[in-house]
């Protein structure tokens, strides 16, 4: 065959259209490949860290996310709210000082965070492992004029702090668990790696 038998058009068609559907089969069997490389459900519950956009929480606001199965609580703290905290007389407290290992050594021992605004916390209570529910309401009718705000156990009425430590005359024995977390930007919360070792 000639050189100029050749149609020039149709093969730049179908050199184009081969290298298009080469392409959309690499993407297609690429995709499955680095899906796979994401921790499964299996291993997030195990522990994988979990990461949080915290950057839409508005003081006085908690949110919820999930961690090795269990759910995790990060609130973000007023100013008034650290004040409160920080005024609540060591009698009323089993461990003020929060010198049981409930918590990750880098955090602060009062306020029980890395940073003063926000609050990490695991949602379930020390006494029989319920979900208190978050009550920052000062002086809320049913709970006392003296109440600082903070999370109830309606199970068995054991009383935590807006820190997580537990009062004193309630069935819970310790303060809240304060999972290991970092900080990746200031939006960005990591619950599951420690702040040591990032």
């Amino acid at each position: 065959m000639s050189d100029q038998a050749v149609n020039r058009g149709r093969r730049r068609f179908l050199v184009s259209a081969t290298t298009v559907v080469g392409a959309v089969g690499v993407v297609g069997i690429a995709t499955p490949f680095l899906a796979s490389w994401q921790p499964s459900a299996r291993a997030r519950a195990a522990g994988a860290p979990v990461t949080a956009d915290i950057s839409r929480l508005a003081p006085g606001q908690q949110m919820t996310i999930e961690w090795r199965g269990k759910p995790v609580w990060v609130v973000r703290r007023t100013p008034e709210m650290i004040a409160d905290i920080r005024a609540i007389p060591p009698a009323e407290l089993q461990d003020p000082e929060s010198l049981r290992p409930q918590q990750p050594p880098y955090v602060d021992a009062v306020l029980r965070s890395i940073k003063p605004e926000y609050v990490v916390l695991v949602g379930i209570c020390t006494h029989l492992g319920c979900s208190p529910g978050y009550r920052p309401e000062i002086g809320a009718a049913d709970l006392g004029a003296d109440w600082p705000g903070g999370y109830l156990c309606a199970c068995h009425g054991s009383k935590f702090d807006l820190a997580g430590r537990v009062f004193t005359g309630v069935p819970a024995p310790s303060n809240l668990e304060v999972p290991p977390h970092r900080y990746e930007s200031e939006q960005v919360l990591v619950v599951g790696v420690d702040e040591e070792a990032a």
